[in-house]
Order: structure tokens, then sequence, then C-alpha cells
């Protein structure tokens, strides 16, 4: 157990955010960056760790890495990764953009290794943020609670640990071992006896859903896997050349001075480019894999579409849901023995985040262009949010696509703050976001 700790900048969470945060610091502001500390929950670092399947691929383009985009000379690339390892020419004859998520994973543990300015602690989960040094009445510092008894006061906080699972409420009262989110999929799935004649319902219509019920399907080769969403069907991503210009960084200025409606509007309609697509593997696999199994009277895997689950119990050893089919509005029941949830994740801001603000009396908050909690005026300690903002800076926003950049615009709010000043928030092309940041040699 560590006792207690001062730093000057705290980053909660060793995932790609703040990765990419700490690759800025240690390129952009060394002297900063030796006095930032990371903490992790886990052991290791890993990236979507319950869907960490070993033939899955990004969807996201490998020269969007966390540095790249920002300063294409790094060592921190993924380009120098592959090199490193020895593997860049067979990654070349691939003739891919985008890697598989098991490279992207390992590609951040080596990020993480080659460090040498900031710090990252392991196993250490936080259990709360309160403020910590008060002068004159003003909050000038947070102090961090952990797991294992300790602390770690900082000036400055970034909170990158994701957002919270949504569990939807019709499965609150079932038992732990009947309900598997996708968060934790390959850990929990990993229990199920290969050999059982399992009855699995996979809730969920995008492609972690997908993706589990395909894994179900293939492990577990006496089971019988349905597929229960909301929608007419399965749809593809929407990957249109147009509609990924979108995920330009400096189309985060677009959508942050945009209106509220057109922010509606834009989040809608890119809804299908992240959430509620499949890649097209995925889609051909499914399908044929049914048109096989009914040709040959075979059919384990089955897909109930437009329908909502109202409710959840426990039948003896049976898991009953109750199905709303939504065009005749009647219900009807579901009988099976572990449900597994592609459901997503909770839209509201963390629960670590809303805890924070209570503590310092604020329920309701916003974020400035640069991802800094607008705090009350007797609060100068900041607090910045990354991959939870898209209601204010777009679907990117959790995404791989932008966080060089980003890491580089909360860089330089952190230095701004140190220099009394508020950095330029006029809206920049990717060309002037780039050029605006120093790029090593």
């Amino acid at each position: 157990m560590l006792d207690h700790q001062d730093v000057e900048l705290l980053a909660i969470g060793a995932g790609p955010a703040n990765l990419a945060l700490a690759v800025a610091l240690e390129e952009l502001a060394p002297d900063l960056a030796a006095r930032s500390l990371i903490v992790e929950q886990y052991e290791d670092v890993a990236w979507q760790r319950g869907m960490l399947l070993p033939w899955s691929q990004s969807q996201v383009s490998f020269l969007k890495d966390l540095v790249t985009l920002r300063n294409p000379r790094s060592e921190f690339s993924f380009v120098n990764y592959l090199h490193s390892i020895g593997r860049l020419d067979e990654f070349i004859n691939l003739g891919t953009f985008t890697p598989y998520r098991l490279e992207i994973s390992d590609y951040l543990s080596w990020v993480a290794r080659s460090l040498t300015a900031v710090r990252i602690q392991h196993g250490r989960r936080v259990v709360a943020v309160e403020p910590g040094d008060v002068v004159a009445g003003e909050v000038v510092g947070w102090l961090v609670r952990f797991a294992d008894g300790g602390t770690v006061r900082c000036r400055d906080l970034v909170v990158g640990a994701g957002r919270d699972p949504h569990v939807p409420v019709a499965f609150a009262g079932l038992p732990r071992e009947r309900v598997i989110h996708s968060t934790e999929f390959l850990g929990r799935f990993a229990e199920l006896d290969p050999e059982a004649g399992h009855r699995i319902v996979v809730v969920g219509g995008a492609q972690s859903a997908a993706e589990m019920l395909w894994t179900s399907h293939q492990a577990l080769p006496n089971a019988q896997v349905t597929m229960v969403m909301r929608s007419i069907g399965l749809n593809g991503y929407e990957s249109s050349k147009f509609t990924n210009e979108l995920f330009y960084p400096s189309f985060v200025d677009t959508f942050h001075a945009a209106q509220p409606a057109a922010r509606e509007q834009l989040l809608a309609e890119m809804h299908r480019t992240n959430y509620s697509g499949l890649a097209p593997s995925t889609l051909e696999n499914l399908y044929r894999t049914m048109y096989l199994e009914k040709l040959t009277g075979t059919q384990r895997m089955h897909m109930i579409p437009m329908a909502e689950v109202a409710g959840a119990r426990l039948d003896g050893d049976e898991v009953v849901l109750t199905l709303v089919d939504r065009k005749s509005g009647e219900p009807e029941q579901l009988r099976c023995d572990v449900v597994m949830l592609g459901t997503g994740f909770a839209k509201q801001q963390p629960a670590l985040t809303r805890s924070l603000a209570a503590t310092i009396g604020v329920e309701e908050f916003t974020v400035t262009r640069n991802y800094r909690m607008a705090l009350p005026g007797t609060v100068s300690a900041r607090v910045y949010l990354q991959g939870v903002n898209e209601a204010t800076h777009g679907i990117a926003d959790s995404l791989i696509s932008v966080l060089a950049i980003r890491a580089a615009e909360i860089v330089e709010d952190l230095l701004a703050g140190r220099a009394g000043s508020e950095p330029d928030s006029r809206p920049r092309s990717d060309a002037d976001l780039i050029a605006s940041v120093p790029h090593l040699a």
C-alpha cells in the first residue's frame, strides 16, 4: 500500500486518452511531465479488455494513434511501435489501415513502458475525489482516495477512466452470475462450461453484441444463442468518406460552436458511424451462418428484431425475459440461462465525476472547449474530462480519432493556467492545430 503522495498533475486511468496525454506532456511540457502521475486500477494496460477478441479489428486507421496527427515524427507512433518489435514489414504486407485490437492494445502497453518522465502506478482503484488544499476559501488542489487506503494530493486532475457501463433497469434484479456486460465479457465468458447446452440471449444490435453472439456460437457448440434488438435488423457502419470528415479533430470546433438543435441532429445522424452499426465482415459471417443452419436444419443462432426487454426475473434455475413486440405491442416470454448485454455505456457523466462535483456543491456543470470542467470561482484547481463529452464535443470524443490533438489542447490549457492566461479558443483547422504545438525532431 502506498500511504500518501504529492504530485502536480494526476491522471486517472491508463487508457488511450491519458496515455496520449502522457506522450504530449513528455514532448511538450517535460517539466510538468516529471511531476505527473497516472493511476490505473488494473495491473496492466489493455484496450477494450472485455472485448479483446483475437480476430477483432479496430475501425480506425492506425495513423490516428496517440501522437501522429500532432507529431508525425514522434517516437511514440504506431509505426515506430511496429518497427521496434520487428513487425513493420508484416503489417505493411497485410495491406490494411485497421489493426487488430490485440495490436492496438499491445501498442498502448508499449507506450506505457516507453514513457520516461510520466509515472504510471497500477492496481490503484480510485474511490473518491474531494477538495484537498483550501487557501482563503479557495480550492487549490484535490485529494484522491484509493481502495488500498492510500491518498494522492494534486494541483490538477485529468479523468480519463471511461464511461460507466449501461445496465438497463430491467436487468437490475438478476443475480450477477446471470448477466454479463460487454465490458467484462472475456473474463466472464471463460467461466461458462464449453460443453453445456447453454441458452444465451444477447441484448443489443451493434458490434459488441454481435461479437458476443458470434463468440458464444463458435466457442459453445451445444448452445442456443439468440439476439434481441430494438431495431428492425442489423445494419453496417455508416463509413462514407464524407461522413468520416466529421471525425477530424478540427470538427470539434464546429460541433462545439453549433446550436443545440444542430448538435442533436449531428449526434443522431452519426449514431450509426459508431454505436448502432456492424463491420461488414461481421454482418456477412452472421448472415451466412444463419442461412447455412436453416439449410441444414441445425439452427442454433436466432434473432428477434423490434423487441423491447420489459422485464427480467429468475424462475427457479431459469432467467425469464419479458419481451414486448414493438410492432404489435404484444408481450411474450423468453427463457434462457445467461443474458449478455451489448447495451453500451451510460450517457450521463461517470459516477466519479458527478461525485467530485457534488463535493464542491455542484449538481450540473459544463465543460469548456479545452475539456476543463467549468467550476465555481472558489475553485482554481482544474479538472479535465476525457472521453465523456460527446454532448458538447461530438461523437468522436469517446474515440481514438481526436486523442493526439486533444491531448495537446489539454496540455496547452494546463500551461496557460500556470502562466496566468487563457489559451486561444478560436476555431482552428487541423493544419492550424498541428502547427500550434512544437514537434520534436
